[in-house]
């Protein structure tokens, strides 16, 4: 069976798969992540002074200077934070237990980044339309003074994701229903509707909404085959280090980029190029991870 090894993450969450634990779970992690994200940016506006804060509240609000998409990143943590509390006291299960056994889900994660990496190399040696031609951003030695921090809060950020989506949402459906179509396709609608964002994307939400739908639909399906956090990890650093850190969109979250296009999430004439371009990456990505992670 393809999905044979998903047990690994299934198993864990069988003495507590009842529907009702996992509603009281997903509505405690809200809670706790909206009141410990109060004292987080609450302690942030203590740092600055008073007539400062308002615009750092506006940079990490539009992800527009480092130290706003620095404070943004650090921000996921606390889904992290309140994963572990909800397991701990809702499920008795330990927070490794939402990656998976820990030496295969790092051979998976090193496999799926090297072979990411290696299709990355290709893409950039390809052509690129004049519309996907990046503009700079940050100065090349300041964008290098600033990875030790970008790059850990980056990875802080996809791994709550992951966790809360591919290793809660999905290991605890799947403990109680057997039907694959229920506990892979749920959590990435969800991870889809929670990307759709139309004040930033105007009428490109709901194509964004899609986007990360499919993208959850291909983390969902490597952490199936693998029966661990591992390779759905790889993707999702493998889509938003490009996307945050190397070009990113103008006008949302570039703070830590490199460089920028030459047009906003909101842009509809640039969608034709930006869309089949991504989804085509997308589709080579996971095949990749795919093929990375056979054993």
């Amino acid at each position: 069976m393809r999905y044979a090894a998903h047990h690994l993450l299934s198993d864990p969450a069988r003495p507590s798969a009842q529907l009702w634990r996992l509603a009281l779970g997903v509505a405690i992690v809200v809670a706790c992540f909206f009141a410990m994200g109060f004292a987080y940016f609450n302690l942030l506006a203590e740092l600055v002074t008073q007539d400062e804060w308002p615009t750092l509240a506006a940079e990490i609000d539009e992800g527009s200077t480092p130290r706003g998409m620095l404070a943004l990143l650090g921000s996921f943590g606390l889904i992290s934070l309140s994963l572990a509390l909800v397991l701990r006291s809702l499920h008795r299960r330990r927070f490794v237990t939402l990656v998976g056994p820990l030496p295969r889900a790092a051979a998976d994660f090193f496999r799926v980044a090297i072979a990411l990496t290696a299709l990355a190399v290709l893409l950039w040696l390809l052509p690129e339309p004049d519309l996907m031609v990046p503009q700079p951003n940050l100065p090349l030695l300041r964008w290098l003074a600033l990875l030790p921090l970008s790059l850990p809060l980056l990875f802080v950020q996809i791994s709550a994701e992951e966790f809360a989506f591919r290793g809660y949402l999905q290991s605890q459906l799947a403990a109680r229903f057997s039907q694959p179509v229920i506990w892979i396709l749920g959590p990435s609608l969800l991870f889809g509707l929670l990307h759709y964002d139309p004040a930033t994307q105007g009428a490109n939400a709901a194509i964004f909404a899609v986007a990360a739908c499919l993208f959850g639909l291909a983390a969902a399906d490597l952490t199936a085959r693998s029966g661990n956090l591992g390779a759905a990890l790889a993707l999702h650093l493998s889509v938003n280090i490009p996307a945050l850190l190397v070009t990113a969109p103008a006008g949302h979250m570039y703070g830590l980029a490199l460089g920028t296009y030459p047009f906003t999430l909101d842009d509809t004439a640039a969608r034709a190029v930006w869309l089949p371009y991504d989804t085509l990456v997308l589709l080579c990505s996971w095949l990749a991870a795919r093929l990375a992670i056979t054993r």
